[in-house]
């Protein structure tokens, strides 16, 4: 709308009243004030607001932008000269007409004030309606008397009560018992209220509280759901936590691989054949059975292989088979359902789950029992399992490597292995050579775990005497590296110098005197002794130039004096 444009001459003590009036109206624009006092109250007042202001009103009422010129002067003769003045469309009023209009402006000002009050209160509600509306739980009003003022169309939807049907009802009549009658009658807020809404067989479950208007109880307001709806939501919940505690108990379990190739130390030729071959399988799916006796590394070379495939950013999980009792290896190797027996207070994921997307190692593969061969073959054809007490199979996508110190095919032919599975995990067939068979290897091996438990002892030990390496290279080592991890790790507990002597090796010195005293069981002439320690030494260092040289250092003689008693006895 169009604001009115006044101009006001005369800012005495009526002016600047009418001046101050106008100002605040919405539909009023004054254009200037004029008196002849420049400090007049009203001159002052237009000043302080950046309000045009002159001592010369001819010229504020000429002004064609103005609507009314409100003369507050009282002097006949400014009147009379502003009528003669003002353009042909300026209204000319004096300061009680200007009163009058200052009136009907306040009301039209009322009048548009409860409109847009009205237009708010109009907005509001239509957003309040757009949010009962979208809710899915029922919600209904009644006043202090019981009737039902208000339904929202998820009440229809719960109890199939049109809105048409319910409201104007009083809760009293309709539903007595429900949290709504409850709490008009208590006036106080009712929780988890269980009952059947009146006139249908729907089950809810209901909060209700009462309305206060200006610290008066105007009525109250009930909110209900379905019980299915309840029980579906629980029984959601129920599985959250579920998955939750699950994956607890996966972060708990999981592992990555914690070694590589690079950890595999020795140049022995038959080593590096099994390396090379580890590394062309790790970048397939195929299951490897990893065969070796005791201590040659198995577990190593399966964190290896892992760490070299696609799958090294994924879960590796390890299971020995001979470590778990045999009643618990099911529920360890498929995970089981709550309730599934006594004690399975939840659910538990087994190690496939685990281990899905990544590897499983599957270590002492020949102490499992038949029963759970036949599962495990089972889950290596179809990839999928069933925990226990489930009645669902879960899909799994896991890489197995298989180890054992055992012959299986000896198992198969006593019954103790199944053949199918054997041959199921002999997809890639690694076996892992004996040390007494990498001698070339023990110099790393012993300056290796020399380094290894100097920084884990604080220890500085800097070698091996001579004596103590012959007596190391001659032993057989059943234990293989393990056991000569655990002989260099005594040494090194036990001495305070800095070289490892034999002294510090007495025990496997004794037993080497026990193992060469039961093997010498007639006497013998020195020279057939001395060519079958010259065929001893041979076979277990090999035929290479750097065997033989290793072997005069075993035999404490030059390898002059080894090539010339090779000579002598004729062994090529």
């Amino acid at each position: 709308m169009q604001r009115v444009r006044v101009a006001i001459v005369g800012a005495g003590q009526g002016g600047s009243s009418i001046y101050n009036v106008l100002k605040k109206m919405d539909y009023v624009e004054i254009i200037g004030v004029a008196d002849i006092n420049p400090e007049a109250p009203g001159m002052l007042a237009a000043r302080f607001d950046d309000t045009y202001t002159t001592t010369d009103y001819e010229v504020l009422v000429q002004k064609h932008t103005i609507d009314v010129v409100i003369e507050t002067t009282g002097n006949l003769k400014v009147r009379e000269r502003i009528h003669q003045i003002t353009p042909i469309h300026t209204a000319v009023m004096d300061a009680q007409a200007a009163d009058l209009m200052m009136l009907i402006l306040k009301d039209k000002q009322a009048l548009m004030d409860e409109k847009e009050e009205l237009l708010e209160i109009k907005r509001l509600k239509g957003e309040l309606d757009a949010v009962l509306a979208s809710v899915q739980e029922a919600i209904e009003v009644a006043d202090n008397h019981g009737v039902i003022k208000y339904v929202n169309p998820a009440f229809s939807r719960i109890t199939g009560i049109s809105e048409e049907t319910r409201i104007g009802e009083n809760i009293f009549n309709v539903s007595p018992d429900g949290a709504l009658a409850e709490c008009l009658r208590a006036k106080k807020s009712i929780v988890g209220y269980r009952t059947k809404v009146g006139g249908t067989n729907a089950e809810v479950i209901s909060n209700s509280a009462p309305i206060f208007v200006d610290g008066q109880m105007e009525g109250a307001v009930v909110v209900f759901q379905h019980i299915t709806d309840v029980m579906k939501i629980m029984e959601d919940l129920k599985k959250s936590t579920t998955i939750i505690e699950n994956l607890y108990d996966r972060l708990g379990q999981i592992t990555g691989s914690k070694y590589s190739f690079d950890s595999v130390v020795g140049n022995n030729e038959g080593l590096r054949q099994v390396i090379d071959l580890s590394k062309k399988a790790a970048q397939s799916n195929s299951t490897i059975l990893l065969l070796g006796e005791s201590g040659t590394g198995k577990e190593i070379f399966a964190h290896a292989i892992h760490q070299a495939s696609p799958r090294r950013e994924k879960p590796f999980i390890k299971v020995n088979c001979a470590a778990i009792p045999e009643t618990l290896l099911e529920s360890e190797f498929f995970g089981y359902e709550k309730g599934a027996f006594t004690g399975a207070v939840k659910s538990k994921l087994g190690k496939f789950e685990l281990a899905n997307g990544g590897t499983i190692f599957l270590d002492e593969i020949g102490d499992m029992n038949l029963y759970l061969q036949a599962k495990l073959l089972r889950v290596l054809q179809e990839m999928e399992l069933e925990k226990i007490g489930g009645n669902y199979t879960v899909k799994v996508d896991v890489r197995v490597i298989a180890a054992t110190n055992r012959d299986l095919k000896e198992l198969i032919k006593k019954g103790e292995f199944r053949e199918d599975l054997y041959y199921r995990l002999n997809v890639v067939e690694l076996t892992l050579p004996p040390l007494r068979k990498r001698n070339d290897d023990l110099p790393f091996l012993i300056n290796y775990l020399i380094v290894k438990f100097n920084r884990q002892l604080g220890k500085k030990v800097k070698g091996i005497s001579k004596n103590a390496k012959n007596i190391l290279t001659a032993y057989d080592w059943p234990g293989n590296i393990r056991e000569l991890e655990n002989v260099i790790e005594r040494a090194m507990v036990t001495t305070d110098e800095d070289i490892i002597s034999h002294k510090h090796l007495l025990h496997y010195i004794e037993q080497l005197s026990d193992q060469s005293q039961a093997q010498v069981s007639e006497i013998v002439p020195f020279d057939e002794m001395e060519r079958v320690l010259l065929k001893k030494a041979l076979d277990r260092y090999g035929y290479s130039v750097e065997a033989k040289k290793l072997a005069a250092e075993a035999l404490n003689i030059s390898l002059a004096t080894l090539y010339n008693k090779l000579k002598r006895y004729n062994i090529s």
